[in-house]
């Protein structure tokens, strides 16, 4: 990669998780913080699939009773693992934002605590840890690409970088058929962006958080999109060459790497490899995507 990019890459490779993301970090700073008398209520949340698994296992660690809503096009691999971690699943609409109207219905009714995937601080917080391990084992870091879907991992890795080495630039990246946090960051209306079928379904989030979006649009220099292609052929470059399984969100970063995206540079840029959870049945898919894409043209930088 550092030949091919002409740049020294660090990855953080969040797909090594207990749960295969960074999510479990905001869901066990979240849950940690509950009183007594708010974990006997139970949890509600959310989730395309890996906020799902995170709430999941820091509720069975408490010992809390979780229910996670789940679209119906979520990958099995990612609802099975929820519920081995003890909760409880409902697979509900097409798409995270019908989960999460349904999510948020439940929790009225039931008085649950319901812990939002991304925006809020406590979830923001933990989300920030990964961006501090980075500074903390590569302090000469001079950028750090980041997957935006919502905008929690995104918001809090700015906070912590633009605290502790501002000099650091953080570039959020999206996936072209859902970029609705590049859209804000540039200025335009949301109904003015598509939101269509992607391969990396845990970044596809129509409506991102409030409170992300508001630290995202203050701290963040830049915003990318990549293209379902680039998405692809990032993820057969970390299986055939790193040997290592990454989802098409957490493939994110390297796709805006390996497709050229800003203009050249020389310098140590760090990517978080947001998440692993990858659905095998769309590997088939993944080939005939990055099959599409034409090679950009390189001039390597030695």
């Amino acid at each position: 990669m550092n030949k091919m990019t002409g740049q020294q890459v660090w990855m953080k490779l969040e797909n090594l998780q207990k749960t295969g993301s960074f999510k479990v970090r905001g869901a066990m700073n979240k849950i940690s913080s509950l009183t007594e008398i708010e974990c006997k209520r139970g949890i509600i949340a959310a989730s395309a699939g890996n906020h799902a698994q995170g709430v999941a296992l820091a509720g069975q660690k408490k010992g809390i009773e979780v229910t996670i809503f789940m679209p119906k096009t979520t990958p099995i691999a990612k609802v099975n693992a929820t519920r081995e971690y003890g909760a409880e699943v409902v697979l509900i609409g097409e798409t995270f934002d019908d989960a999460y109207a349904a999510a948020c219905q439940k929790q009225e009714e039931t008085g649950a605590v319901f812990i939002h995937p991304f925006d809020d601080l406590k979830i923001i917080e933990g989300q920030a840890t990964a961006a501090i391990e980075m500074l903390q084992q590569c302090p000469h870091l001079e950028r750090v690409f980041v997957p935006a879907g919502g905008g929690g991992l995104l918001a809090g890795t700015a906070l912590a970088v633009k605290a502790l080495k501002p000099s650091v630039k953080v570039i959020g990246v999206q996936s072209a058929a859902a970029p609705a946090i590049a859209a804000s960051f540039f200025g335009q209306s949301s109904s003015e962006v598509p939101f269509l079928p992607t391969i990396a379904e845990g970044i596809k989030v129509k409506s991102p958080g409030t409170l992300t979006t508001s630290i995202i649009n203050k701290y963040v220099d830049d915003m990318v999109t990549v293209t379902e292609g680039e998405i692809a052929k990032a993820i057969l470059f970390m299986l055939e060459r790193e040997k290592m399984l990454v989802e098409g969100a957490g493939a994110a970063g390297i796709a805006a790497l390996l497709s050229n995206t800003l203009s050249p540079y020389s310098g140590q840029t760090g990517v978080i490899v947001s998440g692993g959870n990858f659905d095998a049945a769309k590997l088939g898919r993944c080939i005939e995507l990055a099959g599409e894409v034409k090679e950009p043209k390189r001039k390597l930088i030695i």
